[in-house]
């Protein structure tokens, strides 16, 4: 664990003293932020409703390769879309009470429309088209307090892929409410906040990736995914005072 932060002026003074992070802390999004800073070798902790989670260890199968597929099959949606973007555990400010980091999540960028933002600290500010966890089962936090909070907070699409039960939730957002996003005939899942993002998704949760990326690779040749990425051109040529 990393030692406690003093302050330069005073070394050694209590009243100087950032207290470590610890699981279960309550407390703002501002002093999360102020403490997370101060233990550098901390790298990954979220705030969820005001309550902070710290990290268990990771195991292969439970954790480590599902994600690992599932930052590929986004990945080879973004490389077929400009304009859209995505990352993996890096912090999302949401909130005052909100600053996950969640497993995956994609953004259209500012310049392309999207409704999230890159603040000054090189944050993502605001709620990503999509967000993505890979979760041990429904007794997780992703399937509770963190979908409300991605809820309340606009993100459009949420995906909890519950790993001990092979199964994969996807929520899409409507009228201030998630409705769960059912596959196709053919098993597929297909985005609306992304249109052309199909995912064969029992071919992920069994870790047949070729087939993944076949699909994957069929919504980017979509006629839906060109007109997006039309869409996601013209709005680089308007201008921000355009009204549209």
């Amino acid at each position: 664990m990393s030692t406690v932060a003093q302050s330069a002026a005073s070394p050694g003074g209590e009243a100087n003293r950032i207290p470590p992070l610890q699981n279960g802390d309550r407390l703002t999004r501002a002093e999360f932020e102020r403490r997370y800073d101060a233990m550098p070798g901390l790298h990954n902790a979220q705030l969820i409703e005001g309550v902070v989670h710290m990290p268990s260890p990771v195991s292969y199968r439970g954790h480590c390769n599902p994600h690992f597929n599932l930052i590929g099959w986004l990945s080879m949606y973004t490389i077929g879309t400009p304009g859209v973007e995505g990352g993996d555990n890096g912090t999302l400010r949401l909130d005052l009470d909100n600053a996950p980091q969640p497993d995956a999540f994609l953004i259209v960028l500012p310049s392309h429309g999207g409704q999230a933002r890159i603040d000054a600290d090189d944050y993502i500010a605001g709620a990503p088209e999509l967000v993505a966890e890979v979760s041990a089962s429904t007794l997780s936090i992703d399937f509770h307090t963190k979908l409300n909070a991605y809820r309340r907070n606009g993100v459009r699409e949420y995906l909890v892929w519950r790993v001990l039960d092979r199964a994969l939730d996807w929520f899409v957002l409507r009228e201030g409410r998630y409705d769960a996003l059912a596959p196709d005939a053919d098993g597929l899942h297909r985005s609306e906040a992304c249109p052309g993002l199909w995912l064969d998704t029992a071919a992920l949760i069994r870790g047949d990736m070729p087939a993944v990326a076949r699909a994957a690779q069929q919504g980017i040749a979509s006629p839906e995914h060109a007109a997006f990425v039309a869409r996601l051109q013209q709005a680089t040529q308007q201008s921000p005072g355009d009204g549209s």
